[in-house]
């Protein structure tokens, strides 16, 4: 069988230990990354014609055409809206459970750049950033009318209307930001940064220290994560490997002595039958019990062969006199349990237990 709880284990600590290597490599191109102190250094940087030019540069978010919130009363330049209706549904079970449903999404964006004093550059594509999160702004919930008609057919139709929760995201005015990404110029000659075609793109409010920081400890939890997988892993593997081997030796040993004691009992050697009948009975079982149990190796006592042909017939062995008033006693019922399995009712002196082609173990019940 084999042994799905290490593979599955190892293969994790693989995955794990590629996102470490993964988050690594970030973290030393973040390093590798120029970083700009002032805006107005991004010209002088573009016109020495290195391009691509990968950097990172601060500031506080502006905009010519600020946005309006509705609910907040921000000014920012991306704003994402959403609508949400809660409710009760009645499931099949007969309970009342809480759901939601969605009913609005919307987002506004209006070109916006870093200004850091000295300059400004815009930013392009900053939703697309790794780190990127809008902050909320506003959340409400209101509450749904109390209708007497329109509560009535929406309990007919299994639900309970709670109320409306709206949830507005922002990017405010006059937030400080750090932007990673390839720095180019437009048509028009303004300064723009963007997502490069092969490199780094952040937009975060951290600064890059705590980015290459953040990185690096993902790295090392990756690391220690994939370690301890890797010898959980091993562990597991190994002691079904061990368990493994063992079976395959106890098989062995289990071939061993059914052939010594079939050839044992083949030989049939009149030495050691005269050498048992001069033991005691204690003796003579510890000494022909572990000949005869081959089908248990960690509990001699619990298994041995039962022949084939069963005979009774102390009955007839017994003198006459001490067969005086058998006659009364019931019929003795013998039951085999077996492939087939057969019962024999025995009523004479003699039984003889009929089921040569029985494989399984003979189990015998006597009955008066």
């Amino acid at each position: 069988m084999i042994p799905w709880g290490g593979l599955s284990c190892c293969l994790s600590a693989a995955a794990l230990y590629l996102l470490g290597r993964s988050s690594g490599r970030d973290a030393e191109i973040l390093k590798s990354v120029t970083r700009v102190n002032q805006l107005k250094e991004l010209a002088q940087l573009l016109d020495a014609e290195i391009l691509p030019l990968i950097v990172t540069i601060s500031g506080r978010v502006a905009s010519e055409t600020p946005i309006n919130c509705e609910f907040s009363g921000l000014r920012g330049v991306i704003v994402e809206e959403t609508v949400q209706q809660h409710f009760l549904k009645h499931n099949d079970a007969g309970s009342w459970i809480q759901d939601s449903a969605l009913m609005l999404s919307m987002s506004k964006e209006v070109p916006w750049y870093l200004d850091d004093g000295s300059d400004r550059v815009h930013v392009v594509g900053a939703r697309g950033a790794t780190g990127f999160a809008l902050p909320v702004g506003s959340e409400a919930f209101e509450e749904s009318g109390r209708s007497l008609v329109r509560g009535t057919l929406d309990y007919l139709q299994g639900l309970k209307m709670l109320g409306v929760k709206r949830i507005e995201r922002v990017l405010p005015i006059g937030t400080s930001l750090t932007v990673v990404g390839e720095a180019a110029k437009d048509d028009v000659g303004s300064i723009r940064i963007q997502r490069p075609h092969k490199g780094p793109f952040y937009v975060s409010p951290k600064t890059i220290d705590q980015l290459i920081a953040n990185l690096g400890k993902w790295a090392r939890w990756y690391k220690y994560a994939s370690m301890g997988l890797t010898v959980f892993g091993a562990y597991l593997i190994a002691k079904h490997a061990i368990g493994y081997i063992l079976e395959r030796r106890r098989r062995s040993e289990l071939q061993r002595r059914v052939l010594a004691a079939a050839a044992a009992k083949k030989s049939g050697s009149n030495n050691d039958v005269e050498k048992a009948d001069s033991l005691s009975d204690v003796a003579k079982r510890d000494r022909l019990m572990p000949d005869l149990c081959v089908i248990c190796l960690e509990q001699e006592y619990n298994a041995v062969f039962v022949p084939l042909f069963i005979t009774l017939n102390q009955l007839s062995s017994l003198p006459a006199p001490d067969r005086e008033g058998c006659q009364d006693f019931p019929s003795l019922i013998i039951t085999i349990h077996g492939n087939p399995t057969e019962k024999v009712h025995m009523d004479d002196e003699e039984l003889c237990l009929k089921n040569p082609r029985a494989t399984n173990l003979v189990t015998v019940d006597y009955k008066f």
